[in-house]
């Protein structure tokens, strides 16, 4: 998710306004910024900044070094093509006919780059974005229509998400805007209008805005708005008045960025599965460049990450070695590079990381291409270090995550592992046509369930309040369980301070269960049927020295209520993708208990987003 901010108005000055709007746009995460400022009839100035906004303020003088009433401006997180000035936005056509911001993902670029490469039209930049706004020059000049037709015919070829702000030459001081799936304000005020990406931009000039429905249009001059459906004909609409303040206008509403990532999960999964379900229905991975021939000749494979994306690994080992029977080892990647690993030549090593920086993933991808294996990266950020240089890149649609302690980034690469794991037994022949229809209409059904179980947020919130001064708590859980409990306790130990550790239940007796004592807090996981009995009887052995148990089961295990004290029911799946689902309540503990104890949710001491150095 990047940042847009347009302006227009009769006499304002439109680049501080832009600059301004920009900066309250900064919790999105950005790795460049720019605008696009005219004044009257004269062509439009562009400036381009990689980096912080505050190097876009000091190239402009704060926007004062810009004249002009209507303007557009734009932060832009990496996505296709590197963080530089040349892929920054906005972005133009030759003859500054076109000029646009985008956000979003749209996913047939290149086809559609190709096509207008045909048609004579060059490119200087690796994005998305720039192809888009030729194919609206395109349609403009080759069937001499307006704005609104433009883009609408634009929109028709148009796969993936947008959010498009675009102004032309022969339509001085407005500015035309088009939204598919990314969103889109539109505020009006006596100053002027404006679009945003979201309502923290312009919240310091009006309160009067109307949210743009799906595949949308609207012409914004400095007077009125109009709006238009996607053929072209006007749509009425109310303004909506905004009593957020600032701050948690800037978090959508919620207290914190955790909790809307939280919240963001079930798009963050659909996005990440939508992008290589074809319409038929079948995984195409095609865009990683994994074809049927490397996939049938991988002898093992090796997960190596940091962190809750090591989590993933340890999860995504049990699902890739059940369903592909390929032998998979899980390798923290800050010890992957000093006990000298041996790799097989036709084994396939996989690099699992948020942010594609991560230095001790990224030394360990190049220690396995240095031993000549084939890597696969699977990473949120195009662009980034990882993405570049592994051999193939699965790239997950999380968006970008503000709080420190990950939820959406670590389901997407979840969804992605269940994805590789499925397709890889598909091609190898161990799963029929028939069973991959049936377990991608299960993981389909995964966003759904994953907002039932966030609905049920108050009941945890309470639990949670019963155990905020706790000292410590114990995970147990067998199998895939073992993997949730690893990924439940780091939630709870970094943004709540609570001394927290995770078992296999089996290893309790081999001396973990010397530190059970009078109402400590033990949470199993029993997702699994297969291993369920062994588990509960793991708990009730801690019962028994006085421990205080909650357990996390699928619907229909009513029976668990004889053993715990407090049990939390996830809709029933199939038994691969439980992961998914019972993490949720165990990332709303961490949240709750932290809110609980007053502490910061967002920025835990010590800790940073991205961890860049050894």
């Amino acid at each position: 998710m990047c940042g847009i901010v347009g302006f227009t108005s009769e006499s304002m000055q439109a680049a501080p306004v832009l600059l301004q709007g920009l900066a309250k746009l900064e919790y999105r995460g950005y790795d460049s910024a720019g605008l696009a400022v005219r004044d009257g009839s004269q062509d439009p100035v562009v400036v381009r900044a990689k980096g912080r906004l505050q190097v876009l303020e000091e190239k402009t003088n704060g926007g004062l070094s810009l004249p002009g009433s209507c303007g557009i401006g734009h932060t832009r997180w990496a996505t296709h093509g590197e963080p530089s000035e040349r892929n920054a936005h906005p972005h133009i056509s030759e003859d500054l006919n076109v000029i646009g911001v985008h956000n979003g993902i749209i996913e047939n670029f290149s086809e559609l780059k190709e096509k207008l490469q045909r048609h004579d039209y060059h490119f200087y930049s690796e994005t998305d974005t720039e192809v888009a706004i030729k194919l609206v020059d395109y349609y403009y000049k080759k069937y001499k229509v307006g704005p609104i037709d433009a883009l609408a015919k634009s929109m028709v070829r148009i796969r993936g998400s947008y959010a498009l702000a675009v102004m032309f030459r022969d339509f001085p001081g407005e500015i035309y805007v088009a939204r598919k799936d990314s969103p889109m304000i539109v505020g009006v005020s006596s100053a002027g209008t404006f679009v945003a990406s979201d309502v923290p931009a312009i919240l310091q000039y009006t309160r009067s805005v109307y949210y743009m429905e799906n595949l949308e249009m609207a012409r914004l001059t400095p007077e009125q708005v109009t709006f238009y459906d996607l053929n072209g004909d006007v749509v009425e609409k109310e303004t909506t008045q905004i009593e957020w303040d600032a701050e948690s206008a800037e978090k959508g509403g919620y207290e914190h960025f955790m909790m809307k990532e939280i919240h963001e999960q079930p798009k963050a999964i659909q996005d990440t599965m939508n992008s290589v379900l074809s319409a038929e229905g079948r995984i195409d991975l095609s865009a990683t460049g994994l074809t049927d021939e490397i996939v049938r000749d991988v002898s093992e494979i090796t997960i190596v990450a940091c962190g809750s994306a090591w989590h993933v690994g340890m999860a995504a080992q049990y699902v890739f070695e059940d369903l592909t029977r390929i032998p998979v080892r899980v390798e923290l990647a800050s010890e992957f590079r000093y006990r000298k690993p041996i790799l097989k030549p036709d084994g396939l090593v996989i690099v699992i990381s948020q942010s594609g920086e991560t230095a001790d993933s990224l030394a360990a991808l190049r220690e396995a291409k240095k031993l000549g294996v084939r890597t696969l990266g699977v990473i949120n950020v195009l662009g980034s270090s990882i993405a570049r240089e592994a051999d193939h890149v699965f790239y997950t649609l999380a968006g970008p995550e503000i709080a420190v302690a990950t939820t959406k980034a670590y389901s997407a690469q979840l969804i992605a592992m269940d994805l590789l794991a499925m397709h890889f037994a598909h091609v190898r022949g161990l799963l029929d046509d028939d069973a991959l229809a049936a377990m991608i209409a299960e993981l389909q059904s995964l966003p759904s369930k994953v907002e039932q179980l966030i609905e049920n947020k108050e009941r945890i919130q309470w639990f949670a309040s019963k155990f905020s001064n706790a000292r410590d708590v114990f995970f147990i859980g067998r199998g895939l369980d073992y993997a949730i409990c690893l990924e439940g306790s780091l939630k709870m130990k970094e943004i709540s301070y609570i001394h927290s550790e995770a078992y296999a239940a089996g290893e309790l007796k081999h001396g973990t269960i010397s530190l059970i004592e009078d109402g400590v807090l033990v949470i199993g996981v029993m997702t699994q049927n297969e291993l369920y009995e062994k588990t509960v009887s793991n708990l009730v052995e801690v019962r028994s020295r006085g421990g205080y148990l909650a357990g996390i089961t699928s619907y229909g295990h009513y029976e668990a209520e004889d053993t715990v004290q407090f049990t939390v029911y996830v809709p029933k799946t199939d038994p691969h993708f439980y992961a998914t689902l019972a993490v949720v309540p165990l990332q709303l503990l961490g949240y709750y208990l932290a809110v609980a104890r007053g502490l910061d949710v967002d920025k835990p001491r010590n800790l940073a987003k991205s961890v860049t150095v050894e």
